[in-house]
């Protein structure tokens, strides 16, 4: 008899054919407050469900007896409760590395586009108020030759490197749990403290996971270390980040500006003061969404759930300590 499997996000034919192969699939193309009863009946029968997003802790593994496995379809996992499911001996699996350039151009593209203050620019020549040169007033500034801090040098931080150092020729600081001697040896990367980084730095991009160590990592004293001319990017989790001390940093001009792909709360509340600044770029969490990307991280998501009921080691799965039977 086929696994038992759960799909709770919209997939790629392709994708769902290869499961289906090998599994006995039910399909959520999206979870809504309709069909999750439905969701939760099903579960008590899955032995593997992939998607994003989705809160998996205790309440809802409860409801999951048969459950071998877990896959996001994505690179975080902080919406798994990893030390839960380790307890329970039940695989965890993430989309690492296959979204590294897709989502280190779109870094490059925050920060040049706050830097040049594109999106301003290009509301002011639609709504017809180009009518003559533009003067000082409307002057951004230079991203080449500048120094670019990367918090976080993961495989992302090192793709943003490679493009900030070779394309724009910029200085590199980082900080990071451990050094990264490879991005050192090939782009020149500067390993330094936190303090060093925010003070020294025009860009500074914040690219770490979500844990309990990293919760608010930017806050007043942080942003207050910043140079007044530095831009801030975040494509890391919202939560990273206090948004409060944020949102004063940018009001009285502790930073220049800021580009922002994540937020703390997701669809971003349309009453967020960030959303009402100039000098903010916002995009709606979609580091990583390229037609090519996605189906590249949604069949490595099939691949370690089809592997994971298999009995199998999924490629990507993340350390719990759980040993694969």
């Amino acid at each position: 008899m086929k696994p038992r499997v759960i799909i709770y996000k919209k997939v790629d034919q392709q994708v769902l054919d290869y499961i289906q192969n090998t599994c006995k699939v039910v399909y959520f193309e999206n979870l809504d407050s309709e069909n999750y009863p439905e969701f939760l009946q099903e579960l008590k029968k899955a032995q593997g469900i992939l998607g994003s997003g989705l809160k998996v802790d205790k309440h809802l593994l409860d409801q999951a007896p048969e459950l071998k496995i877990v896959c996001n379809s994505s690179v975080g996992y902080d919406n798994l409760d990893v030390t839960e499911l380790s307890k329970r001996g039940i695989m965890a699996t993430n989309t690492p590395e296959v979204l590294n350039e897709t989502v280190a151009d779109t870094i490059i593209g925050l920060m040049l586009s706050a830097a040049r203050r594109m999106p301003e620019l290009d509301l002011l020549v639609k709504s017809g108020e180009w009518t003559s040169s533009m003067g000082e007033t409307w002057f951004g500034v230079d991203v080449h030759h500048k120094v670019l801090g990367i918090i976080g040098m993961g495989g992302i931080g090192s793709a943003v490197t490679k493009r900030a150092r070779f394309g724009f020729d910029m200085d590199i600081l980082y900080h990071n749990r451990s050094r990264n001697e490879e991005a050192e040896q090939k782009f020149g990367a500067t390993y330094c403290t936190m303090e060093e980084l925010l003070r020294e730095s025009d860009f500074v991009c914040l690219m770490t996971p979500l844990t309990p160590q990293t919760e608010k990592l930017m806050g007043e004293q942080e942003f207050k270390l910043m140079k007044k001319s530095a831009i801030f990017i975040n494509c890391s989790r919202g939560k990273t980040v206090d948004e409060d001390a944020l949102v004063t940093a940018l009001k009285t001009g502790v930073i220049r500006a800021a580009g922002l792909d994540v937020f703390v709360q997701e669809p971003v509340q349309e009453d967020n003061p960030l959303l009402s600044m100039k000098n903010v770029v916002t995009l709606p969490h979609i580091g990583s969404a390229t037609s090519e990307t996605r189906l590249k991280m949604a069949m490595l998501a099939a691949t370690n759930l089809v592997s994971g009921v298999s009995g199998k080691i999924p490629p990507s799965l993340i350390k719990t300590g759980v040993q694969v039977k």
